[in-house]
């Protein structure tokens, strides 16, 4: 590791003598005594190049790779065409750096601008920005776009996924902003609720379509509810389903946020994913990172240039509405080669195949003695009840192989099919059930 250490002894005495210091233990003496690292750190000998390769196949074989997937909440498996990987896999692209001199960055930036394109093609919107970091913090960063002076209310139905409604309290937190929760009522968002609870100090309200349990909301009613008091409705999408759902621009939204990890990326343990955000055009100034405009040069040429920046953190950065200064770029070229390639016929049969095999797989559980929770439409999610313990089924399938669905606080369990899941595999599943159910 001797050619990884930067500085030697003599070149570090230099320094501390020309900032006019003797040691490094007085260049921290501000430090309290108690976090200070006394004696040398707890690291293992080092290993020879076999030695780590195997220890690495060791802790690899500790995961648990399930070949049958029935669980959502959030993350997805879909089928990825082979040319997504072949294409975003090529070295200008993974080794691209921020597309900050246009004129060496055209191929990077034209990809952004064409990601931003299918982005506001998906959602129904005018414009999107580059992306950000995942779906939850989009949401998060979606909030603060609709907050004003005297707007400092945030509204977040209680059917949103857990894990975004933490982030958008987080960010919250640091701003003064209210979270208030509107109640659900079968599944779904409380429209009266939420009627009642809206006033002139809401900036906005946010809502899931499809919701954390799978069910679709009535994105339309919510738009006017929260238009009529001035507010801002703000629109957490699954981009697969939107291509057979109303799009939150048919619905009204004035801003759309999600996760695009349905879009071409692997489960990969939780990322790297991405977050996409789309807004009207009266909400476009306000978008958040980075946005790729199209443009011409001196000649009249097409060209392609980062625009509208000065509310970022790098300019101006008083004025900055967000601190998002970066986005996850290879995952949103990934997503453009993914919609590429599917097309949108392709994205559509997709979406299709995904309501009509969850439909199938509830209906084959609730004769296996899962019955379904709510009775609503859904995407591709839905909640059943289980007449035994969630954790032994659960259990019992995964040593099968089978990833259920998700165990709900409640005790119910929270279903997912995508087009990957064939008709055998569901059955295989639903004859399991029966088995730990004494049907």
């Amino acid at each position: 590791m001797g050619s990884y250490i930067p500085t030697t002894e003599e070149q570090k005495q230099r320094m501390l003598e020309t900032v006019g210091l003797t040691s490094t233990e007085e260049l921290f003496a501000a430090l309290p005594e108690e976090v200070k690292l006394k004696g040398e750190l707890l690291l293992p000998k080092g290993l020879s190049e076999l030695g780590a390769a195997r220890k690495m196949e060791d802790y690899a074989e500790e995961n648990r790779i399930f070949r049958h997937i029935f669980r959502g909440a959030g993350a997805y498996d879909h089928y990825i065409p082979s040319i997504v990987k072949e294409v975003v896999s090529k070295e200008e692209f993974v080794t691209a750096y921020t597309p900050y001199q246009a004129e060496i960055s055209q191929g990077l930036l034209q990809s952004i601008f064409e990601y931003q394109t299918m982005i506001c093609e998906l959602t129904g919107l005018d414009a999107a920005n580059a992306s950000v970091y995942d779906g939850a913090s989009a949401a998060a960063e979606g909030v603060f776009m609709c907050r004003e002076r005297k707007r400092t209310r945030v509204l977040v139905s209680e059917t949103t996924n857990p894990q975004v409604t933490e982030v958008i309290k987080t960010y919250c937190h640091g701003r003064q902003a209210v979270v208030e929760m509107v109640p659900a009522r079968d599944g779904s968002t409380d429209l009266e609720a939420l009627k009642s609870m809206l006033d002139d100090t809401v900036a906005c309200f946010y809502v899931q379509q499809p919701n954390f349990y799978g069910i679709l909301e009535d994105g339309r009613a919510c738009a006017e509810a929260v238009h009529e008091r001035g507010g801002k409705l703000i629109m957490g999408c699954n981009p697969i389903a939107l291509a057979i759902v109303e799009t939150p621009g048919e619905c009204g939204a004035d801003v759309a946020v999600g996760e695009g990890q349905p879009l071409g990326l692997p489960l990969s343990f939780g990322g790297p994913y991405l977050g996409f955000m789309a807004a009207s055009r009266d909400m476009m100034r306000k978008l958040p990172g980075r946005i790729v405009g199209e443009t011409v040069d001196s000649r009249g040429n097409r060209g392609f240039v980062l625009t509208l920046q000065a509310r970022e953190q790098h300019i101006r950065r008083e004025k900055a509405g967000s601190n998002i200064c970066s986005n996850e770029a290879l995952c949103a070229l990934t997503a453009s080669v993914y919609l590429s390639a599917m097309g949108p016929e392709g994205l559509t049969q997709a979406a299709v195949l995904c309501a009509s095999k969850a439909h199938y797989l509830q209906k084959e559980l609730e004769k296996a003695g899962l019955p379904p929770v709510y009775k609503k439409e859904f995407f591709h999610e839905f909640v059943t009840a289980s007449p035994v313990d969630g954790k032994r089924l659960l259990g019992a399938l995964e040593d099968k192989g089978f990833l259920g669905g998700l165990l709900l606080p409640d005790g119910n369990l929270l279903w997912c099919a995508t087009e990957k899941n064939s008709r055998e595999e569901m059955d295989e599943l639903v004859r399991l059930v029966k088995e730990v159910c004494g049907q």
